[in-house]
């Protein structure tokens, strides 16, 4: 657990994860959200969960980053 967290931390992990998380982050968002942006209903829950919809991409990027540099160091 210590060297995944490690891992999950480091620089280009952590650079790599944020930008996929945009990139899908926005689409989802756009897919999922768009029509309640567009009429400007965008409560406080609405915008938790488009935290939530932009924290998924990046959790599924770090936790590939690490398992390929797990498996690669093996």
């Amino acid at each position: 657990m210590k060297q995944t967290l490690r891992l999950a931390l480091q620089r280009s992990v952590v650079k790599r994860a944020l930008k996929y998380a945009i990139v899908v982050g926005a689409v989802l968002i756009s897919i999922n959200h768009g029509d309640a942006i567009l009429r400007g209903d965008v409560s406080l829950s609405r915008l938790f969960r488009m935290g939530l919809t932009v924290l998924v991409p990046y959790v599924v990027s770090t936790l590939s980053s690490v398992g390929a540099m797990r498996e690669s160091s093996n």
